[in-house]
C-alpha cells in the first residue's frame, strides 16, 4: 500500500505533512479499512495509529460524495464518529484531520465536540451535519440522547481510539448506550496500545468477523532505553536536581508525578535552583493545556511536570458529588476551598494518546500505579523512529515513609508494580536496566536539596496551586477573544514563569566548583591532565575557564580605538587629580 493510491488531494496533503512512506500499522490497516473490514489493532504508541484510521475514513467519504449529485441531500450528513478518552487527544485528532483536509476542506467537514463548550451551544455546530465528529463518549451520548445528533440512518464507521483507556475511565456504560442510537450495520475500528480483558469484551460486543492486527516493529525495540533507580523519597529530589541542573539528559523531558500537589511541590523545588518548568494537570483549562503541549513541541519549554491521574479516576468520587457535598458543608470558607481544589477535568489525559514531539526522556518521578500506565508513559518518547530514554524512581518498602513531608501515598506499591512491569516488558524482549549513581559524589548537594525542601512548605504548595489555576483561567477565558484576533500575541504568553510563593535563596541558583563531582580518568589518561572529564553526558573542567582568553586580550591591545579610549580616560583622570 502506498499513499499515492489515495485521492490526489490526500496525497498532496500527506506530502506537505512529510508523510512519505506508510508505517507498518498504516500499511496493514488502511487496505483492510478501505475494503470495509472491522479492525482490532494493537500497536505501540507513536506508530501512526491516528493516520491509519483517519485516511480510510476520509477516502471513503470523498468517494461516496463524488458518486452523489451535488443537489442530493445525502451529501450533507454525519458519516463517521471518532470516540477518544480525553479532550487533549480530541484536539490533536481534529488538528490532524484539518491538516489532512487542507485541499478538500469544503467537501469534508470535521467537528470537535470534546471541548469545554456547553452542550447547548454545540447544537448549532451539529445543525450543519459535519461529516466527521470527534468526541468523548460522555459528550457524544449527551448529544445522541438530546437528538441533536442523529446518525441512525447515516453512520458508516465508528472509531474507538485508545480503547483500553476509554474502558479504564469508566465509559463502558456510555458505550453500550451509544450503540443503541447507531444503525445495525456499520464499520468499527478499535485502536489500542494494550489488549486487556475489557477490550476483548468490547470486541465481542462491537466487531463482526474483525481483522486482528497485533503488530510489533522489530526496529523500534532498540529505540527506547529503559532505566530504573531504587532510592528513597529524599533521594528522588536529590537525583532530579543533579540530572536537570547538570544537564545529564540533553533535550526535552516529561516528568510524571501521581497527584497535583506533588506537581507543584516539584515545580517550587526546581524554582529554588532557577530551573524553569511547566505544570500540566487536570485543574488547568483545556485551552491552556493544549497551548502548553503546542509550545513544548515547538521547543519553547524543556521540562513539563505532568500529573498522571488516569489511574485514580475510578477510585475517586465524581466531581459533581464532591461539589454538592462541599456546598452542604457548614463552613463557607471550607466549601469554597474544596470547590477550587476539586474542580478537575474528568476527561484529562496526558500520558496517553497526546502526541509529544521530540521528547528525549521520560522521568517517572513517582512510579505509576499500574503496568499499563507505565507502558503509556514511556510511550511519550522514542516515537516516529527516534531514540528515547525512560528513567523511573522506585522506592523500596524499607525506605517508604522515612520523611513524611516528601512521601508519596503510592510509594508503598512501587516494588509490587515494578515487578509486574518487568514481567510485561520481558514479553516484548525489553529490559529495564538498573541506573546506578555514585551517591557519595552527590552527597555535597544534599544540604542544598534539604534547604530547598524546607522552603517548599504545604502552605506554599497550596498557594502556588491556587495562584497558577487563577492565572491560567484568566489567560484562557478572558484573553481568548483577544488571541483569536491577534494570534501573534499568543507567543508572548508563557507557562513556565516562576510562581514564587516559596522563599527563593539566590545562592542556590549556581553550583560552586568545589561541589562538582570528581570522576576517575579513563585508562591511559593521567589524573593531572586538565582535559574535560565526564559525569554522565556533561563535560566538566577541573579548573574553571578564565573570563577572557589570551586572544581576546591581544585583540584589545592591538585595537587602536580601545587603547585610545583607555589612555584618554587615564589622562583625564590625571588632570583632574592635578587640579
Amino acid at each position: 500500500m502506498e499513499f499515492k493510491d489515495l485521492d490526489p488531494r490526500l496525497s498532496r496533503a500527506l506530502s506537505k505533512l512529510n508523510f512519505h512512506k506508510p508505517t507498518l500499522i498504516q500499511a496493514k490497516a488502511i487496505p483492510l479499512a478501505l475494503a470495509g473490514k472491522d479492525i482490532l489493532a494493537r500497536a505501540r504508541t507513536g506508530s501512526g495509529k491516528t493516520a491509519a484510521y483517519c485516511l480510510p475514513i476520509v477516502q471513503k467519504i470523498l468517494v461516496n460524495k463524488e458518486a452523489l449529485p451535488e443537489s442530493s441531500s445525502e451529501r450533507i450528513t454525519t458519516r463517521s464518529i471518532i470516540l477518544v478518552p480525553t479532550r487533549e487527544l480530541a484536539v490533536q485528532i481534529t488538528k490532524f484531520l484539518s491538516d489532512l483536509l487542507i485541499y478538500c476542506s469544503k467537501v469534508v467537514k470535521v467537528a470537535n465536540l470534546a471541548g469545554n463548550i456547553p452542550v447547548q451551544l454545540q447544537k448549532s455546530i451539529l445543525l450543519e451535519k459535519p461529516d466527521i465528529i470527534v468526541a468523548t463518549p460522555s459528550r457524544a451520548l449527551a448529544h445522541l440522547e438530546s437528538q441533536s445528533l442523529i446518525v441512525y440512518n447515516s453512520l458508516e464507521s465508528l472509531v474507538i481510539d485508545e480503547a483500553d483507556l476509554i474502558l479504564s475511565y469508566g465509559y463502558e456504560e456510555d458505550l453500550q448506550k451509544i450503540l443503541t442510537y447507531l444503525p445495525k450495520i456499520f464499520q468499527s475500528l478499535l485502536m489500542s496500545a494494550t489488549l486487556t480483558k475489557d477490550v476483548e469484551n468490547l470486541k465481542q460486543l462491537l466487531l463482526r468477523n474483525p481483522a486482528i492486527l497485533t503488530l510489533h516493529e522489530e526496529k523500534e525495540d532498540n529505540l527506547l532505553t529503559q532505566y530504573a533507580v531504587r532510592c528513597s523519597e529524599m533521594d528522588k529530589f536529590l537525583l532530579i536536581y543533579v540530572i536537570l541542573k547538570l544537564r545529564l539528559i540533553h533535550g526535552k523531558c516529561i516528568i510524571f508525578v501521581n497527584d497535583i500537589d506533588r506537581c507543584y511541590r516539584l515545580k517550587l523545588f526546581l524554582e529554588q535552583f532557577s530551573i524553569k518548568s511547566c505544570v500540566l494537570n487536570s485543574e488547568l483549562p483545556l485551552n491552556s493545556r493544549y497551548h502548553i503541549v503546542q509550545e513544548f513541541n515547538k521547543g519553547v519549554y524543556d521540562y513539563i511536570i505532568a500529573t498522571d491521574e488516569g489511574d485514580f479516576k475510578n477510585s475517586e468520587s465524581n466531581v459533581d458529588e464532591e461539589v454538592q457535598t462541599s456546598k452542604k458543608s457548614t463552613s463557607e470558607n471550607k466549601s469554597k476551598k474544596k470547590l477550587r481544589l476539586q474542580k478537575k477535568d474528568k476527561e484529562y489525559g496526558v500520558s496517553r494518546g497526546v502526541d509529544f514531539i521530540n521528547v528525549a526522556a521520560v522521568i517517572n518521578f513517582d512510579f505509576p500505579t499500574s503496568a499499563k500506565s507505565y507502558t503509556h508513559r514511556v510511550g511519550r518518547t522514542a516515537r516516529a523512529n527516534q531514540r528515547g530514554m525512560s528513567l523511573s524512581f522506585v522506592v523500596p518498602k524499607e525506605l517508604v515513609g522515612q520523611n513524611k513531608n516528601v512521601t508519596c501515598s503510592t510509594a508503598k506499591q512501587d516494588e509490587k508494580i515494578y515487578s509486574r512491569v518487568e514481567k510485561k516488558q520481558s514479553l516484548t524482549n525489553s529490559v529495564i536496566k538498573p541506573y546506578s549513581f555514585e551517591m557519595k559524589q552527590l552527597e555535597g548537594f544534599r544540604y542544598r536539596v534539604e534547604d530547598a525542601l524546607r522552603a517548599v512548605t504545604r502552605i506554599a504548595v497550596k498557594e502556588a496551586r491556587l495562584k497558577d489555576v487563577k492565572s491560567e483561567i484568566l489567560n484562557s477565558e478572558k484573553l481568548k477573544a483577544h488571541f483569536e484576533d491577534n494570534p501573534n500575541d499568543l507567543k508572548i504568553l508563557r507557562h513556565d514563569t516562576t510562581i514564587h510563593p516559596a522563599r527563593v535563596q539566590q545562592h542556590m541558583k549556581h553550583i560552586p566548583s568545589y561541589l562538582m563531582p570528581k570522576i576517575a580518568p579513563p585508562s591511559g589518561v593521567s589524573s593531572t591532565q586538565e582535559d574535560n572529564e565526564d559525569l554522565g553526558s556533561i563535560p566538566f573542567r577541573k579548573n574553571p575557564p578564565k573570563r577572557l582568553s589570551k586572544n581576546r586580550h591581544k585583540k584589545r591591545k592591538n585595537d587602536p580605538l580601545k587603547t585610545f579610549r583607555i589612555s584618554d580616560t587615564f589622562s583625564t583622570n590625571k588632570r583632574q587629580r592635578k587640579k
